[in-house]
């Protein structure tokens, strides 16, 4: 589409993106596409955690990733029970109050309540709504076949809605494209390694965040410009801990959250939107484009608590995160009901103990708003491992 959406942020100064950023990535009335639908756009809206955006990318339609928005959920709260995680609930509220309106939804059996999440969501929406079924063995020596048949399925769907066949060429240039997307996302990880100080944790979070929601070629362009002002900062370093963040691979924390972990630490490393950054290679541009779509998820993708490889323990996955970061130490969350991550704490607690490296454990919700008693117990937690 040749309209231009991501425009507001050009003329403003460092600081003024970053806030413009945050504004955009917490605004729960999607600005930017509700202007891609009035331009006549399409939408498909997709659930964590991960989805080949190539293939919505390549009929010319925009994904846009759903997880949850700080909204009270009351529309939402009669088609649920009472003991699930608030994202879920959230994410259908998004829907059911218009906030945002899509042409197709996907979801993923991550979960119980995300594998349902498809059938309740079709109940009350007359456009597809369809579950991704991510191999459950990806150590299957079929697995990256019967991926490549799962795309493939979806690729249908996405081609009813579009209006158009979706050509190889068309899946190689939007690999092209989203590769570079990623590429960019892992530069600005770099800078949060390297030097953690040139950018606090929730500006980083927000410059990721409104990738899942523009256009990717706005924001390549966006992040081109805007990557060489950070690392052109002159930031005087803090003595801070360096910290690894691991829990935020659904269900997201508020910023005023990461905002006061920041006042404390400096975020090094985390799995924030992780499905976003997934992919941790170029994928490949030759041959069959959904086989190496495919291939990418199965050989080359990171971890997360949701995906079952035995060759990416999830302890032993967070071990070398931490020590590829040069982190001192982690904070170990989870979203409130999330049974996967709640799950994986104690997992991960045990290796931790194990290696002697120190942990701060600590639960959260999308809609929580007060962080002093998080602060002090940060705080303390810092003081202890720096006086010690």
């Amino acid at each position: 589409m040749a309209q231009k959406f991501f425009e507001d942020w050009k003329g403003k100064n460092l600081d003024e993106v970053f806030e413009f950023c945050r504004e955009l990535s917490e605004d729960p009335d999607y600005p930017i596409v509700k202007q891609w639908r009035e331009a006549g756009g399409k939408v498909i809206g997709h659930f964590q955690v991960y989805f080949p955006e190539e293939i919505a990318h390549a009929a010319g339609v925009l994904p846009v990733k759903i997880c949850g928005a700080q909204v009270t959920g009351m529309e939402a709260e009669s088609h649920f029970g009472s003991y699930l995680c608030s994202v879920i609930k959230t994410s259908l509220e998004l829907a059911l109050t218009d906030k945002i309106q899509l042409d197709m939804f996907v979801t993923h059996p991550i979960c119980d309540a995300a594998r349902n999440l498809g059938a309740i969501w079709g109940r009350n929406f007359d456009y597809k709504c369809q579950i991704l079924y991510l191999p459950q063995n990806p150590n299957s020596k079929h697995s990256i076949t019967y991926l490549t048949d799962e795309y493939n399925r979806i690729k249908r769907d996405v081609e009813e809605i579009a209006g158009r066949k979706i050509t190889d060429d068309d899946l190689r240039n939007s690999i092209t494209v989203l590769n570079e997307t990623r590429s960019l996302i892992r530069e600005l990880y770099a800078i949060k390694n390297k030097t953690p100080w040139l950018i606090n944790p929730e500006d980083a979070y927000a410059l990721v965040a409104v990738s899942s929601f523009i256009p990717k070629e706005e924001y390549n362009e966006f992040m081109k410009t805007i990557l060489p002002q950070i690392k052109a900062q002159d930031i005087k370093k803090q003595d801070k801990m360096r910290i690894v963040f691991e829990g935020g691979f659904c269900e997201q924390p508020p910023l005023d959250l990461l905002q006061a972990i920041g006042r404390s630490c400096y975020v090094v490393d985390d799995d924030l939107l992780i499905g976003l950054r997934y992919i941790l290679e170029d994928v490949g541009t030759d041959g069959n484009p959904m086989y190496n779509l495919a291939e990418a998820y199965i050989e080359k993708s990171s971890y997360s608590p949701v995906q079952h490889d035995l060759r990416k323990l999830k302890e032993d996955m967070l071990l070398e995160r931490i020590k590829n970061s040069n982190a001192e130490t982690a904070i170990i969350t989870a979203a409130k009901m999330c049974e996967p991550g709640l799950e994986e704490q104690v997992t991960y607690s045990k290796a931790l103990d194990e290696e002697g490296i120190p942990y701060f454990i600590n639960e959260f919700e999308e809609n929580q708003t007060t962080f002093d008693s998080l602060s002090i117990q940060l705080e303390t937690f810092v003081e202890n491992l720096l006086f010690d």
